[in-house]
């Protein structure tokens, strides 16, 4: 089903059927749609009449709590059915059309329902009590209500609030200005690919040049993007500045000791999570360094340099694997979960979950998406290779997540937290990995799938935490009265380089400026997640695989218990405590195993 490269894409109508998905199980034509549209805009004006009513009665609080789920129930329909018929392709006005109504209409509705969370904070603790005695209905609203209640000392006056609603756009500009900086105003130079040819870099094009087997290549391309950032490193010094102050003005009205603490407040994380992350893996940091080791002698270099680290170590290594393959090995893959997890997930493929290709105009990448009410969708853009088939188990991961929280869970506990999003999502990707690994007996192939997930520890534990001990250390600079010039930037950043990547590397003095592209910087300790959630899934995986039946059941509870409690909660009945290293320590040993295996194909 896939074409040649050269050949243009298919148009949405040359694509079988039995590769796109089936949004139609959502509504059967765009009249249904329409209508429940319209249901939207009626239930929002019903929801409008509760305003100053809830604090009066538990009555009155049940019954606006329980519209408000009806009403974001249709409201998620319509919108997922919008967004992802725009989707399929781009180009197609009237489902654009459709979609800005929906977005509309979203933001209507938050404006409507904007008035009850202040509204139940105003009810004193002991008259909800009381609510929660007399409406036995408000006893499903409880972890609802207690964690509304939990934010309540850093809630301010109504007054108060108002006005520093009024500075949320301001409060945007440091993370806009990088915006525009990095996606529209730089500009890199030519360099020449492997033919010799003039090329201009690109941020997409950088990492195809950094996986480039040409050194020269690498080098050039390193050097030119580097050399780019540091001219503005100024620029980009003062946004960061301004985007740390930010976060620590919002910690400090809102009443918390710190920026990092008010970050991880609304997961019910301590930051005891967050330092014992960065604390293991310092202590296991002569892994990562004798990765790096075996990097170096793979391939066969005297030096290795920052742009080496990309460039695949397995020569001459390529893996074609159709959309068909992919799909019984995932499926093989996971076997290990059990026959109701397996059932059901053959069940969503045969049911055109998935919408598979390629087409002129569908939006690029990978991404699993559905509400309330509907199964998961999941949209792929699939090339004949391995990355695409760890994604195909990825994106199945985040679904079948979603699926067993909705089909267990009412409607406002359905959906999960971000610190636990990637857990489902990885696990998946490790069985399959485990399968491979078991199942290949062609030596570059498993040398192939060992430095693959050699590669997702690298960047996804190592290099994911040297990001958040990074944030963390400008934070505390900045609490402390210092502030962030482009030289102490640098300075920290290199220095983390020297610290994580060890002696066997020359840590090339561009590399220091590095931290001016990431955008995950304007994200608020957001990176820490992808390290702690790749380390529970491995752990969790590990389990599955070492104890079977009894693993598998408590990690099923995990996946269909949504967001009923909080994600350390959740995650500890699972198997694996986020307040212990443990989990960390846990998943560095398979890090550590699968070293042990590469060298042994190598020695």
């Amino acid at each position: 089903m896939t074409l040649d490269k050269g050949k243009r894409l298919p148009k949405r109508d040359e694509i079988d059927e039995q590769y796109k998905w089936d949004l139609e199980a959502i509504y059967p034509d765009d009249q249904t749609w329409e209508n429940d549209f319209n249901k939207v805009k009626q239930l929002a004006d019903e929801l409008k009449g509760y305003n100053g009513k809830i604090k009066n009665s538990a009555t009155e609080l049940f019954n606006c709590l329980k519209l408000s789920d009806e009403l974001s129930i249709i409201l998620g329909k319509a919108y997922v059915y919008a967004r992802m018929k725009k989707d399929e392709d781009n180009t197609n006005s009237k489902y654009q059309a459709l979609a800005d109504r929906v977005n509309s209409l979203s933001i209507y509705v938050n404006s409507v329902s904007s008035f009850i969370v202040p509204e139940i904070l105003s009810i004193p603790s002991e008259e909800l009590d009381r609510f929660l005695q007399e409406e036995d209905g408000l006893k499903l609203y409880k972890h609802y209500l207690d964690e509304i209640v939990r934010m309540k000392p850093h809630v301010l006056p109504a007054e108060q609030e108002q006005l520093l609603a009024q500075t949320g756009e301001i409060a945007q500009a440091p993370d806009q200005i990088f915006g525009m900086l990095n996606n529209a105003d730089i500009k890199f130079p030519v360099i020449k690919d492997e033919n010799n040819q003039e090329v201009e870099l690109t941020k997409g094009r950088y990492i195809q040049f950094m996986e480039s087997s040409d050194r020269r290549v690498r080098k050039d391309a390193f050097t030119a993007l580097y050399n780019t950032y540091s001219s503005l490193k100024n620029t980009f010094a003062a946004t960061l500045n301004s985007n740390v102050k930010k976060n620590i003005f919002y910690a400090k009205v809102r009443n918390y000791p710190s920026a990092l603490e008010a970050s991880l407040y609304s997961d019910n994380v301590s930051v005891q999570v967050y330092d014992q992350l960065i604390d293991t893996i310092h202590k296991n940091m002569e892994l990562m360094h004798r990765y790096v080791s075996i990097r170096k002698k793979m391939l066969g270099l005297d030096e290795l340099h920052m742009y080496d680290l990309y460039t695949p170590i397995v020569k001459d290594t390529k893996i074609k694997v159709t959309y068909e393959e992919a799909k019984q090995r995932v499926i093989e893959g996971l076997k290990p979960l059990g026959d109701e997890y397996l059932s059901e997930l053959k069940k969503g493929i045969d049911s055109r979950w998935i919408d598979v290709y390629e087409n002129e105009g569908k939006t690029s990448g990978a991404y699993s998406w559905g509400s309330y009410g509907t199964h998961p969708y999941i949209l792929m853009n699939y090339q004949d290779n391995v990355n695409d088939m760890f994604t195909l188990a990825h994106e199945l991961g985040h679904s079948m997540h979603s699926y067993f929280s909705q089909k267990n869970q009412p409607y406002i506990y359905s959906h999960y937290k971000i610190f636990v999003a990637e857990v489902a999502s990885t696990l998946n990707e490790a069985l399959l990995m485990d399968y491979l690994l078991k199942t290949t007996t062609d030596k570059n192939e498993k040398l192939y799938y060992l430095n693959y997930y050699l590669e997702q520890f690298r960047t996804t534990v190592y290099r994911q935490t040297m990001f958040a001990e990074f944030e963390k250390m400008i934070h505390e600079k900045v609490e402390a009265g210092e502030a962030l010039t482009a030289e102490l930037l640098n300075q920290i950043y290199h220095q983390l380089n020297v610290t994580y990547y060890g002696p066997e590397i020359v840590v090339d003095d561009l590399i220091k400026v590095e931290w001016a592209r990431i955008p995950h910087f304007y994200m608020n300790f957001y990176v820490y997640k992808y390290a702690t959630g790749f380390s529970a899934a491995i752990s969790l995986a590990k389990q599955i695989l070492e104890e079977g039946e009894s693993a598998v059941k408590r990690y099923l509870e995990f996946l269909k218990s949504g967001g009923v409690d909080y994600p350390i909660n959740l995650l500890k009945r699972a198997g694996v405590d986020m307040n212990t290293k443990e989990p960390i320590q846990s998943s560095l040993d398979v890090f550590k195993d699968i070293m042990d295996q590469i060298e042994e194909l190598i020695d």
